[in-house]
């Protein structure tokens, strides 16, 4: 078998960065390249498996035992965030890391630091992978993608191991919101299926955020300001006012656990005109519509003082999958047991996030999500231990097993 390690680094090595301002799905052509590579090492394995025109690659490996169970799918997706660079991405690996600070980039002071990261202390002896300082490293999801693709080769190399039928997906524009958005479950055919999209060793999530996106358009008057009294309507000024209304506390640095959030994304502005970009986060429906409703109570304020000068366009993104998962819990449970199995203590919490699991969930193929093992995603801080890639493998051999006894 090709070593884990060696198929992540091929992986990462693959621009993949998906494009929030383009229309087309994929997003960017450059994560087809991936896409392909995977259906095409997925065949070599002598897995049926096919990339259609949406970027959904799908594959199926028969069942090799003599009685009805359920197929169960494993998805990961292959695009990474345009929150960092994705080109060019040049892994440090760190064998028997000591456990103390990691200088990522000298040249520009890059440092994982373990007085911000304490947790990377429970990593000491192991497999370090990390960035070079200058890109992110494609852990989320690329982790989850090779995960998957080693335990894939391991069952087609271990005929001896009994399973049902097993369904593979991956796909592109998850970090955009867009990742399912054509992504067909029928066609896909399995009845229930885990994301390898968590973060580190352990986690184990089947409720998410509710999400939805605003883009905000303000409309200034530039008047020369020895002549605007009166007259002059400076559009940044209004943005600094609708911020200025939000909720402080209700920012990501102050929230946690279940606790929603306004994010102020992006801003670009002159005296004439400024665009904003938020994303509104929360777990609690009600809580969430009443953050989207002081958004749009806010603009129609500003609106009324200064003349209809602010646009507000609020874009669903995904719902909370807990209600579409919790009937069906047993997949949950197996997944707890599976980790056990591996000697893994599952660490049960609410992504403060979302997954394509969720959107799935909602489109009626009930979908947690597990571990990947990656840290400090979206950015030159990531990092992922060898080891618990190992054993995200393992958990999916796990589950497997476990829906064989049944």
């Amino acid at each position: 078998m090709e070593k884990l390690l060696d198929r992540f680094l091929r992986y990462v090595a693959i621009e993949t960065t998906s494009d929030e301002n383009s229309e087309t799905q994929p997003s960017a052509m450059r994560e087809v390249d991936l896409l392909r590579m995977l259906r095409d090492e997925l065949r070599q394995m002598g897995i049926e498996a096919d990339l259609d025109e949406f970027g959904y690659v799908m594959a199926t490996i028969p069942s090799n035992i003599d009685k009805p169970i359920p197929a169960i799918g494993f998805i990961a997706h292959v695009d990474t965030a345009p929150d960092a660079s994705g080109k060019g991405i040049k892994p440090q690996i760190i064998p028997n890391y000591d456990g103390e600070d990691i200088v990522l980039n000298k040249e520009k002071n890059v440092v994982l630091r373990t007085a911000e990261f304490p947790e990377m202390k429970q990593y000491k002896g192991q497999t370090m992978i990390t960035t070079d300082g200058t890109t992110l490293l494609g852990a989320d999801d690329k982790a989850g993608v090779a995960e998957i693709m080693y335990a894939a080769q391991y069952m087609v190399e271990h005929p001896e191991f009994k399973h049902g039928e097993i369904k593979i997906g991956f796909t592109p524009d998850e970090e955009i919101g867009r990742g399912v958005v054509k992504f067909d479950v029928k066609k896909f055919g399995a009845r229930y299926a885990y994301t390898m999209d968590g973060g580190e060793i352990g986690e184990l999530e089947y409720e998410n955020f509710n999400a939805a996106g605003a883009k905000i358009h303000i409309q200034g008057s530039n008047i020369h300001p020895g002549y605007g009294k009166d007259k002059m309507v400076n559009s940044m000024l209004i943005a600094m006012e609708l911020d200025s209304m939000l909720p402080v506390e209700q920012r990501p640095r102050y929230t946690q656990g279940y606790e929603g959030f306004f994010h102020l994304t992006s801003i670009n502005g002159t005296v004439e005109e400024t665009t904003m970009n938020y994303i509104i986060r929360d777990h609690d429906r009600a809580k969430f519509e009443e953050k989207k409703a002081l958004m749009t109570s806010i603009t129609e304020f500003l609106n009324k003082k200064y003349g209809n000068v602010v646009e507000l366009e609020l874009k669903h993104q995904y719902y909370n999958m807990r209600q579409e998962v919790e009937p069906h819990f047993f997949i949950v449970e197996k997944a707890l047991k599976a980790m056990e199995m591996a000697g893994i203590k599952p660490k049960v919490q609410p992504i403060r996030g979302g997954t394509d699991g969720a959107n799935l969930s909602f489109m009626g193929l009930p979908c947690p999500n597990i571990f990947a093992g990656g840290h400090n995603f979206h950015g030159k801080l990531e990092y992922v231990p060898l080891e618990s890639m190992e054993k995200a493998s393992e958990v999916i051999l796990n589950i497997i097993q476990l829906f064989t006894e049944d």
